[in-house]
């Protein structure tokens, strides 16, 4: 019997907690919360400005563009990075696939467009798929992994041959 009773308020209290311990801040619901960090992330990077990408990070942010092996470790390092992006690929755009981000983990699949002025120095215009792994903390990327094929990049622009 006094198992019973225990399991029996054990679920009466998970009921009572858990919504209220998993639901999102601010009435928001976790699809709206994710996208709000994946649309934050894809307008920093359209924005063409380091310094308007910096509040959507952390301070102590680690980003990495794994294809290219970049490794920026807080925000100076990962401002320098952003505007050697900018400067590379000018008319940069990232349009937004989808987002996935549960309990400050998750993904932002996106398509990266441009024309390549200082990478490559080709003029040529690309277009690849990629994905970022990010970790949030405090509704800012705190990590970002960006992976995408580089060769794709090099073919559209010559630096490869077609496959």
């Amino acid at each position: 019997m006094d198992r019973k009773r225990t399991l029996t308020g054990a679920v009466v209290l998970a009921m009572l907690v858990l919504p209220a311990i998993a639901a999102p801040p601010e009435g928001k619901t976790a699809a709206e919360r994710d996208a709000a960090v994946a649309e934050k992330w894809i307008a920093a990077w359209n924005s063409h400005s380091p310094d308007k990408m910096l509040p959507v990070f952390t301070d102590d942010i680690f980003y990495e563009d794994v294809a290219f092996g970049e490794v920026s470790h807080g925000s100076a390092q990962f401002r320098k990075f952003a505007a050697s992006e900018f400067e590379g690929v000018p008319d940069l755009e990232l349009k937004l696939v989808r987002a996935n981000v549960h309990g400050g983990h998750g993904t932002i699949e996106w398509v990266f467009s441009g024309t390549d002025k200082g990478v490559f120095k080709t003029g040529k215009k690309f277009s690849v798929r990629g994905v970022s792994v990010i970790d949030v903390r405090d509704g800012k990327i705190a990590r970002s992994l960006d992976f995408y094929d580089s060769a794709t990049i090099m073919r559209q622009v010559g630096v490869l041959p077609a496959q």
